[in-house]
């Protein structure tokens, strides 16, 4: 087969703050020694990815494998690849839908400068084009003002929704 998955409650949290809630997790064996961790929470995901230098080099949330840990922030792969992954190197046939929630806006207008928001929404404009719609600029924009934040659980929790809250304990 081309790759195995299976899903379960095992694995190691990237975020010891996420253990006081039910596991989900999915995990994706993939080609060439590319593995993914999925961990399905109320209100977001986390992901983990493990895979190895690829010949002819890579760059991505994975990083470059140059050695330098400090060009592997998120700010310094949005200005060497840009906010999304180019048509010609998804690893999924199509992207999926993007959506931007109340809660999202929220967050946005709470915890993002008005400052890093007008530079997202020109970095983003710029990245995806005229034809972006309202809802993948303000995703974008999310993602340029929280992306830098490796611990964004706790402000996350703060919007989660009642069946948000229900769905990340395993209740229905």
């Amino acid at each position: 087969g081309v790759a195995t998955l299976t899903y379960d409650g095992v694995g190691e949290l990237p975020d010891m703050a996420a253990s006081q809630w039910t596991k989900n997790i999915v995990h994706m064996y993939l080609p060439q020694g590319v593995s993914l961790t999925v961990y399905r929470w109320g209100n977001y995901l986390d992901l983990r990815i493990k895979m190895p230098p690829l010949r002819g080099g890579q760059d991505g949330s994975c990083g470059n494998f140059n050695g330098d840990a400090t060009d592997d922030t998120t700010a310094e792969i949005f200005k060497r690849i840009g906010a999304r992954v180019g048509t010609s190197d998804m690893l999924f046939s199509k992207r999926a839908e993007v959506s931007f929630t109340v809660e999202e806006m929220q967050m946005l207008r709470e915890h993002c400068s008005p400052q890093m928001i007008v530079e997202g929404e020109l970095e983003c404009r710029k990245e995806l084009g005229q034809n972006a719609s309202t809802t993948q600029v303000n995703a974008c924009v999310f993602d340029v003002c929280f992306g830098m934040n490796e611990h964004a659980l706790q402000t996350a929790k703060k919007y989660a929704t009642p069946e948000d809250k229900a769905a990340a304990m395993g209740k229905p």
